[in-house]
């Protein structure tokens, strides 16, 4: 069909191949064939712009303000905190520049080229457009090639495609003079060999179309080399609520500055006591128990083969709302199997099955074409040993599998006569057969058995298994065996067998708790329509949404594919592009989107996802794109990770419902005493220790809480970290703390009292208050948390030192009090619980 004379000229090439001279005009024209990485920024800069952000600047001004008032300890931990995030930050960052870096070393090496009349091999850099390349099994192919001759070449673009089967190369029927390499039309890339694909069987030749950056995996090095968003959505909700916090904690110090001003007060100890209300009034603290209670989590999930590579991703996990996964290695094994068979006499299909076979299965390694190693392993698993029976039966011929035979069969010897086994397609099979074997009875083939076994084949075909037909016959020693449609005639039928990729047992398991979690699942892959669809009904995926393939999505325009991509279930024959399309589309609808996957054609996707999940045997490129690695490629710890993100989530809501019903009680509490013209019921320094009880034990305590009973029977949490009911619950949880403090503190001023023990009961009823407010914080879980109770009783324990021993009394001007005032104290703060319950009653 193909007149090669032109199909070199519109590529540029020669039978004889390129001249050096083209090759050095060629190479400055396209430039080299290697992966071009963007320019990054330098490790110093990188850390530096970690510092950058309104939070850590105010932090930095917070320890500044602590150091000048005298509080050393209090400045040296912001510090710590400020540096230890920035710290990870600047890991995280660096560690995310990887990808390329392994992208580009995927490039093969080396290659046999054709130049000047001269066969080659060459530096696979210095291929250039229009080289002739030759290459056979065992080969990784080192650019984008228009096949030009092929012999039963069959390629794994897995990697690249997500197809589970390899490709075979035929370009039989192909005008070569109108090939689109870029075409998602799968007759158009049987034609095509792709940089980086495998090369399973066969042998080819093709010419040079594109090198580098224009090729297929060069097309997938530019997106990842795109910057992505890195800021979570954990991140956004803190940060928004770190600055309103800031904020109203300023302008509050200003006020308490200006008022106690008025009011003649020291102005050195007045603005101690402003200064002092701003450090504890900033949220220092929420950086420092989200990265413990990330690190704990991470720790958690390594022991269970979740490898998080950054720290917050664990929480947008958790915050998810669509996981698209891939199909091939993550929700199947990625391992051909027989799963189904029609066969008449099940020990001849094992003899077939072992015979005529090219795969070798040893010390548990597979080698060989996926279905010659799914047959052998039918053969194997039923006791029939390939070595074992080749010494019975030897081989002394072969009629290899090719794209238009369809088939393959083997001659062996057996005493005196000959013992032929076929395999192929099954309509070619049973077109040549003869006869059926119903265990060990040998008769004629009837209209009838026909019937029934091509019902069986369709019906097989519908279930997306490839479909292979057994046969044999015995012949004479003397048989001509070098005909092969004589030696493939009059063949007796054993049966069918029906292969596929086999979907992991835990995972329908797993995309059930993802739908009670109110979590879409949806599948992504290069294969073909029919088995991804097959495999997702199976699983559980596809109910009643929409099944698309890569060439629908290149007919719809972004606005219609838009309007449909939440109703879409299912993706086939999808290219990388195609996956950063869906999951942008997906982003557009406030949708936070997982992306899992394991080729290096789920990179790209993998880095766009607002978080993406790897997988532990796949390439080097996807799980440097991704956040989150899953060492045991199962979907189902995907799972877990969503529920501990789910807990993290819940436990900062609750650190941060602890800490800012504080904040505003201690505002108002000062606030109100300047207005009320009373002292301040704290000094500076019981403010820090108040602002330490806040960011301390009680409050990180709160962040290793365990998971709530309804946590994966609910939906993914979209809102803002204060929703509005907890939001009323903190405003009124301070007003308690305010009115509660404030009234037993003038009731101890009233008791002509010395305003010593006036003050040291408003600070401890303050720290008793927090006590009670983080025993209201607590989760309703079934796993204990022991340190909270530790935490608890080493706050109160501290407490009483400050209250009783002489050189902290002189410190914190503290001053001992009797045992009827501490019945007061737990009296009066015990409203806070009496509040909480209320509330949360009110508010159901």
């Amino acid at each position: 069909m193909n007149d090669l004379k032109n199909v070199y000229k519109k590529y540029e090439s020669r039978e004889e191949g390129l001249t050096n001279s083209e090759v050095i005009e060629r190479l400055k024209i396209y430039g080299t064939n290697e992966l071009i990485e963007d320019k990054k920024d330098s490790p110093l800069k990188i850390f530096l712009m970690q510092f950058m952000d309104l939070l850590i600047l105010l932090l930095i001004v917070a320890a500044t303000a602590a150091y000048f008032i005298g509080d050393i300890i209090d400045s040296t931990v912001i510090l710590i905190v400020v540096l230890l995030n920035g710290t990870i930050g600047f890991i995280q960052e660096y560690r995310s520049e990887k990808a390329m870096e392994k992208l580009k070393s995927l490039v093969t090496t080396e290659a046999i080229v054709k130049r000047d009349g001269q066969i080659q091999k060459i530096v696979g850099t210095q291929i250039t457009i229009g080289d002739l390349v030759f290459i056979e099994e065992g080969d990784k192919i080192p650019a984008d090639l228009i096949i030009i001759d092929a012999s039963d070449l069959k390629i794994d673009e897995s990697s690249l495609t997500g197809e589970s089967f390899p490709v075979t190369k035929d370009i039989k029927d192909i005008d070569l003079l109108n090939v689109d390499k870029d075409s998602h039309d799968d007759n158009m890339r049987k034609a095509i060999a792709y940089m980086d694909s495998n090369i399973i069987s066969g042998r080819g030749t093709g010419i040079v179309i594109a090198t580098g950056m224009n090729t297929s995996i060069g097309k997938i090095a530019q997106m990842i080399n795109e910057k992505k968003d890195e800021t979570t959505p954990l991140q956004k909700k803190i940060r928004s609520l770190s600055k309103t916090l800031s904020l109203i904690a300023i302008v509050v110090c200003v006020i308490v500055f200006i008022l106690q001003f008025l009011k003649g007060s020291s102005i050195v100890e007045t603005f101690m006591t402003a200064v002092s209300l701003a450090v504890a009034a900033i949220p220092e603290g929420l950086p420092a128990t989200l990265t413990l209670t990330l690190a704990l989590s991470m720790q958690r999930m390594a022991k269970s083969n979740a490898i998080v590579k950054k720290l917050l991703s664990i929480e947008t996990l958790g915050s998810c709302t669509v996981v698209c996964t891939d199909k091939t290695g993550t929700l199947t094994l990625n391992k051909m199997k027989v799963r189904e068979t029609k066969i008449t006499n099940p020990n001849r299909s094992y003899e077939i099955a072992t015979l005529c076979n090219n795969a070798i299965i040893k010390d548990g390694k597979s080698i060989g074409d996926p279905t010659d190693v799914a047959v052998l392993n039918y053969g194997l698993n039923n006791g029939y040993k390939k070595l074992e029976l080749e010494k019975i039966y030897p081989r002394i011929k072969e009629h290899s599998l090719d794209s238009v035979r369809k088939r393959m069969t083997t001659i062996h010897k057996t005493g005196e006569k000959l013992y032929i086994v076929s395999k192929g397609a099954p309509e070619i099979i049973l077109e040549r057969s003869k006869y059926v074997d119903n265990d060990g009875t040998i008769k004629a083939l009837s209209n009838e058995d026909r019937s029934r076994i091509i019902k069986n084949i369709e019906e097989m075909t519908d279930d997306a298994l490839r479909v292979l037909s057994l046969a044999y016959r015995e012949v004479d020693s003397n048989f001509n065996v070098d005909d092969p449609d004589l030696v493939e005639s009059d063949l007796i039928f054993v049966g069918l067998l029906g292969i596929m990729d086999l979907p992991r047992k835990e995972a329908k398991n797993a995309v059930t708790s993802c739908k009670t979690a109110k979590i879409k699942v949806v599948m992504i892959t290069g294969d073909h329509k029919s088995t991804a669809s097959s495999i997702a009904r199976e699983i559980g995926i596809l109910n009643k949404g929409k099944v698309l393939t890569g060439h629908d999505l290149d007919e719809l325009s972004q606005e219609e594919f838009n309007s449909i991509v939440e109703d879409v279930e299912v993706y086939a024959r999808v290219f990388p592009e195609q996956k950063v399309r869906i999951v942008e589309a997906l982003q557009k609808h406030d949708n936070i989107v997982s992306m899992t996957g394991d080729g290096v054609n789920d990179a790209p996707a993998l880095k766009k996802a607002s978080i993406g999940v790897g997988m532990g045997s796949g390439t080097d490129v996807s799980k440097e794109s991704a956040d989150m690695i899953i060492q045991d490629d199962n979907f189902a710890t995907i799972v877990e990770a969503i529920k501990e993100g789910r807990k993290i989530f819940d436990n900062i809501k609750r650190f941060v419902k602890f800490q800012v019903s504080t904040n505003i009680g201690a505002i108002l509490t000062i606030v109100l005493s300047s207005i009320l013209n009373l002292p301040i019921p704290f000094n500076p320094i019981q403010i820090l220790w108040i602002n330490i009880m806040m960011d301390g034990p009680p409050a990180q305590s709160l962040g290793m809480e365990g998971a709530e009973r309804n946590i994966m029977n609910r939906k993914p949490a979209k809102g803002d970290i204060l929703s509005k009911n907890n939001l009323i619950k903190v405003v009124i949880a301070g007003v308690v703390m305010t009115i509660g403090t404030l009234l037993l503190f003038v009731y101890e001023l009233n008791s002509q009292k010395d305003e010593k023990v006036a003050i040291t009961m408003a600070f401890t009823i303050f720290v008793i208050y927090q006590i009670f407010n983080a025993i209201n914080n607590r989760a309703d879980s079934n796993e204990k948390n022991n340190f909270f109770w530790t935490a608890i009783l080493l706050s109160f324990s501290l407490q009483l030192l400050i209250i009783y021993i002489p050189f902290l009394q002189e410190i914190f001007k503290t001053a001992g009090i009797e045992i009827f005032d501490w019945i007061l104290i737990l009296i009066v703060s015990s409203t806070i619980l009496i509040s909480e319950k209320v509330c949360s009653h009110i508010l159901k």
